[in-house]
């Protein structure tokens, strides 16, 4: 288990296990490859991130997982992956818990509407190289993604 603070300054706890905390994830973060490149998508208020959201009702956090990459990107999920979850102890909205995922995409569609995201953004080259860069949200600036990225390439998914 990782603990630190995010860039907003809540307390994170960071763990590569399922059901790790007292409260279900009921948000989602999805860390995709397209084509050999991460990919990205745009959101109107924070900027790049990789895609996420959260559990509508009658929904599991998989199914989130695959319509948040497919509204927010276009993305068709070929394999999902589950890579860790975390729980913030946010001071605006209240604890709760994100599961992270490592997808494969299959193909983007292009689509007309792509929720509150520009659509899908592709990046080549190392994506740690690029952080921190006021270009990317908040949720690209701390460990989560750090640390997430370094168990995709320990499970040999990348």
């Amino acid at each position: 288990m990782f603990e630190f603070n995010d860039v907003k300054g809540n307390q994170v706890f960071l763990s590569f296990k399922q059901a790790s905390f007292s409260i279900e994830a009921r948000h989602v973060l999805v860390i995709c490859r397209f084509q050999e490149k991460w990919l990205l998508t745009n959101h109107s208020v924070r900027g790049l991130e990789f895609p996420g959201g959260k559990v509508e009702d009658q929904e599991n956090i998989n199914e989130t997982a695959f319509r948040e990459v497919y509204e927010e990107t276009g993305g068709i999920v070929q394999s999902l992956t589950f890579i860790g979850e975390y729980f913030i102890e946010d001071v605006d909205l209240g604890p709760f818990v994100k599961a992270i995922f490592f997808a494969h995409i299959d193909k983007l569609d292009v689509k007309a509407d792509y929720m509150e995201t520009g659509g899908p953004v592709l990046i080549s080259d190392d994506i740690l190289a690029k952080l921190p860069n006021p270009e990317f949200s908040f949720i690209m600036q701390d460990e989560v993604v750090l640390r997430a990225l370094a168990k995709v390439k320990e499970l040999g998914l990348i």
